[in-house]
């Protein structure tokens, strides 16, 4: 495709690069950014800009915040006695969008993925294992997607935390095998969660 402008290309460039939007997309979406009041733009500028420099990542759990401990970890109301382990940001909005869970997250941030490079030490399963000897966790839950790399990142979770002492359980099957936790419908997730069972019990034992 042929651009009239060097800086419309770089843009549609850019675009282009986020999941899911293809060029005609990207090209479309930038010329209705040109079309619209300068003043819009450059106010999604700042927000992006605002993103990359001024986002932090909760310092317990790995949440996105907009301070170093999140506003998850600091409720003083909420359960601190429980941690549920889960992939990534999106799970968590996720659950909490049900209104039903009230204890802690921690957010691996990926799941063991060989094929793909991603160990272990790629997540953030040592800071998991320092809250748990560090904090009076009384049960983990893990709320992994039910797929291959959802069940073998469960299994090495069980492995390491299984003497610790602490409860570890896994949602109840009402997530499809092979789904991921994001997509899942509200009073799905909240069957899951509520009728949690021992890890060692459920089908992913090994």
């Amino acid at each position: 495709m042929n651009y009239p402008s060097k800086i419309l290309e770089k843009a549609v460039d850019e675009m282009a690069s986020l999941p899911g939007i293809g060029r005609r997309t990207a090209l479309r979406l930038v010329l209705h950014m040109l079309s619209r009041p300068a003043s819009q733009t450059e106010n999604l500028a700042e927000s992006l800009e605002n993103l990359v420099h001024e986002i932090k990542f909760c310092e317990k759990c790995h949440m996105i915040s907009d301070e170093n401990v999140c506003h998850i970890c600091s409720n003083p109301h909420r359960d601190t006695s429980v941690i549920c382990v889960v992939e990534d940001v999106r799970d968590v909005m996720a659950i909490e969008n049900t209104g039903q869970y009230r204890g802690l997250f921690h957010v691996l941030g990926g799941r063991i993925s060989p094929i793909d490079g991603i160990g272990p030490a790629q997540l953030n399963i040592e800071s998991l294992s320092k809250r748990i000897k560090e904090e009076e966790i009384s049960e983990v839950i893990f709320a992994l997607s039910s797929t291959m790399e959802g069940d073998t990142t469960s299994f090495y979770l069980y492995k390491i935390l299984r003497d610790s002492g602490v409860k570890l359980s896994v949602i109840a099957r009402g997530i499809g095998v092979g789904d991921e936790l994001e997509y899942a419908d509200e009073a799905t997730l909240v069957r899951s969660i509520q009728n949690r069972i021992p890890y060692a019990e459920s089908t992913l034992k090994g």
